[in-house]
């Protein structure tokens, strides 16, 4: 019985060695705020999977929501060109 192998063995294994890069690596710290805030924003939705929500439940799913949206919109507005002045 004859097996088959690959030709070339460490094609890649070589790059699931690596860790990431240090672009990376910034990358993920420039978009740490909106992955904490959906994390919340999971939390909540989470505790409200098995009961009816109050009004402050309510309140924090919101808040959770709006913490999301506004963290979108500072990495968007921090990876937008900037332009010159007012026309």
């Amino acid at each position: 019985m004859e097996y088959i192998v690959a030709v070339q063995a460490g094609v890649t294994a070589a790059d699931l060695d690596q860790g990431p890069t240090a672009a990376e690596l910034d990358a993920i710290e420039v978009e740490m705020p909106l992955i904490y805030a959906e994390v919340e924003l999971l939390d909540v939705r989470i505790a409200l999977l098995d009961r009816a929500p109050s009004e402050l439940d309510a309140r924090r799913l919101r808040r959770a929501r709006r913490k999301v949206l506004a963290a979108r919109r500072n990495l968007l507005n921090r990876n937008a060109p900037q332009t010159g002045g007012a026309a």
